[in-house]
């Protein structure tokens, strides 16, 4: 549901086309980052509360039917949420689960804590790679994990590859933490 990792994962599908990387995709999430988090807004914890569903989905989908699972299962429902604008995390649920041909009575755990355990596993397993102090997403290679790049749109091509090699350039020297700036616009995946 984070628009801000849904543009990194397109990113690095670029990044798949012209270098050689292979990408392990690994279950995170806002609703368990901000878990018990005071002075969020209404809005944003209506928004976590929502966000359950869809990635206890995923996991419950990773423990039930493999690794392999998730990547194809994550990029139906992104597809759904921030191209196609669905809103409706029921609806979503049950097309992606369709898509990639996974069993429809799936869609049951989105309301389950059935495999919270292992969510919240595979989300601190995540995020202790950088710290508490940071969102979503996560990139770890080489050794080394930090939270980003957040982008706004998603580079193609050549340029996909030159964000890469930045990043791998500034992640690679190991007394370099941070570069930040206010963004000035949402996401835009058109």
């Amino acid at each position: 549901m984070c628009p801000f990792a849904w543009a990194t994962s397109r990113w690095i599908g670029e990044v798949e086309k012209v270098r050689r990387i292979s990408t392990r995709w690994h279950v995170m999430s806002l609703a368990v980052l901000n878990d018990g988090r005071d002075g969020l807004s209404e809005d944003y914890r209506n928004f976590l509360k929502n966000a359950w569903g869809p990635v206890r989905v995923v996991i419950a989908a990773q423990e039930l039917h493999g690794d392999q699972v998730v990547k194809p299962l994550y990029d139906a429902m992104g597809t759904l949420i921030h191209h196609e604008g669905i809103e409706d995390l029921d609806q979503v649920i049950s097309k992606s689960l369709a898509e990639v041909g996974l069993p429809a009575d799936l869609a049951g755990y989105a309301s389950k804590d059935s495999y919270d355990a292992q969510l919240r596993a595979s989300h601190e397993a995540g995020i202790n790679l950088v710290g508490q102090d940071v969102g979503t997403p996560v990139v770890s290679f080489n050794g080394t994990a930090f939270f980003g790049p957040v982008i706004t749109r998603i580079p193609r091509g050549e340029d996909a590859g030159r964000l890469w090699d930045a990043t791998v350039t500034l992640a690679g020297f190991p007394y370099f933490f941070e570069i930040k700036r206010t963004r000035t616009e949402s996401p835009q995946f058109g």
